[in-house]
């Protein structure tokens, strides 16, 4: 996968997405809502089971305690955690449709330098042209096509 100005390139083909509110950052900070430039690995595949069907035989569930930690402060920053957490997160199960279907990057993973930003997602966007906070959406139809096509350990290239 590449990420050209005009889209993600996936087996010849060109999806259109969107990337964070401030384009790409070679210097990616903790919430500076930019995209990092680099070669990341695809590392894992998360998706709803009470909404869709399994994308990928390698695809983990997402429950209604699974949590995303971003508190850069916080010895599982950049990992999946269960609630109760008492420090700063995000709810992978959410109410509306955007992490239905979550590939995680490698993005500042397994061993998180605190404070170069947390996990980069590859989900559905929010609507056509609306920015992320760093991670790259995709309309849900276009990430359905692409995610049983994905491999563990597919290149995703952001130039």
């Amino acid at each position: 996968m590449v990420l050209t100005p005009m889209g993600l390139r996936f087996q010849g083909q060109l999806y259109p997405c969107t990337i964070g509110k401030t384009g790409t950052s070679a210097r990616k900070k903790e919430g500076d809502g930019a995209t990092p430039v680099g070669v990341h690995r695809i590392v894992g595949m998360l998706y709803r089971p009470d909404r869709i069907a399994r994308p990928a035989e390698w695809a983990k569930p997402i429950g209604p305690p699974d949590l995303w930690s971003d508190d850069s402060h916080d010895d599982d920053y950049n990992m999946m955690v269960r609630a109760p957490y008492p420090h700063s997160h995000e709810r992978l199960r959410r109410a509306d449709p955007l992490y239905d279907l979550v590939i995680l990057t490698d993005w500042n993973w397994p061993y998180a330098v605190k404070g170069r930003g947390s996990a980069i997602f590859i989900h559905q966007f929010r609507r056509p042209g609306y920015p992320t906070e760093g991670c790259i959406a995709l309309s849900r139809k276009h990430l359905h096509a692409i995610a049983p096509r994905i491999r563990f350990w597919t290149r995703l290239i952001v130039a």
